[in-house]
């Protein structure tokens, strides 16, 4: 399916840009989050497992174990806070 993936913050910044359009075979923003991963070390380092990143879809926000569909939006970002 084709997607769409937009990073913000400082996960656009180590990865070096703000949005792509690509294909996937995952069926969950989990599967698609280790896919990402599995690019290499800049994807590893911005969405690793051991770091917090929020995720929507849709401009919704959800977890991982939400089901992708085609077409869809996906954001991932960092957590912030408010001052």
């Amino acid at each position: 399916m084709k997607i769409t993936v937009k990073y913000f913050a400082s996960i656009r910044e180590t990865i070096a840009q703000g949005s792509e359009s690509l294909d996937t075979a995952a069926g969950t923003l989990g599967a698609l989050r280790d896919e990402l991963i599995a690019r290499g070390p800049v994807y590893a380092e911005s969405l690793a497992r051991g770091k917090a990143v929020r995720m929507a879809l849709n401009q919704v926000m959800v977890d991982e174990s939400v089901a992708l569909v085609d077409g869809a939006e996906v954001a991932f970002f960092p957590p912030v806070t408010g001052g």
